[in-house]
């Protein structure tokens, strides 16, 4: 899927970076992470819808929650939180296959724009390589699904 506005990049052959700028402020974009009402709104590729079990944001806390696909089948997810700065960053990690760390940057350029730069860190190549075909095309429609959420707000 082509996206102007979102940018990828594939580094090291197991890290995934996806850079988007939103026209909403940092502390808007952070909580729409943050805050789980928001999140289960857009978080997933298109179609996708979720339901969360658990969101303790704090370090060492949990977020478990399925992911519904558009064909009806059920996706569990599990990460625990490593770091929390709000509205600077989100660090977490994917505990279920496949493993990886997930670190959000919100960088904020003024006024009404935010940059954010959602790395992805796979614990091999291997694992990156099993889901590559997907996740790029997943994480563009996964910025489109923020971006309107954040316009609709």
């Amino acid at each position: 899927m082509e996206d102007p506005k979102t940018q990828i990049e594939i580094l090291n052959g197991c890290e995934l970076r996806t850079t988007r700028i939103f026209e909403a402020p940092r502390p808007m974009v952070f909580r729409a992470w943050t805050d789980p009402a928001q999140l289960a709104q857009w978080w997933g590729p298109a179609g996708f819808r979720n339901t969360f079990e658990e969101f303790d944001l704090r370090p060492g806390g949990h977020w478990r929650f399925v992911m519904h696909g558009p064909d009806g089948t059920d996706y569990p997810n599990h990460s625990v939180f490593v770091e929390v700065v709000e509205p600077e960053r989100l660090v977490l990690d994917h505990v279920v296959a496949p493993q990886f760390r997930l670190t959000a940057r919100f960088e904020d350029l003024g006024g009404v724009r935010t940059r954010l730069v959602w790395h992805m860190d796979f614990k091999t190549a291997k694992t990156f390589d099993s889901v590559k075909g997907f996740a790029v095309e997943g994480n563009v429609q996964n910025m489109e699904r923020l971006a309107a959420h954040l316009a609709g707000r």
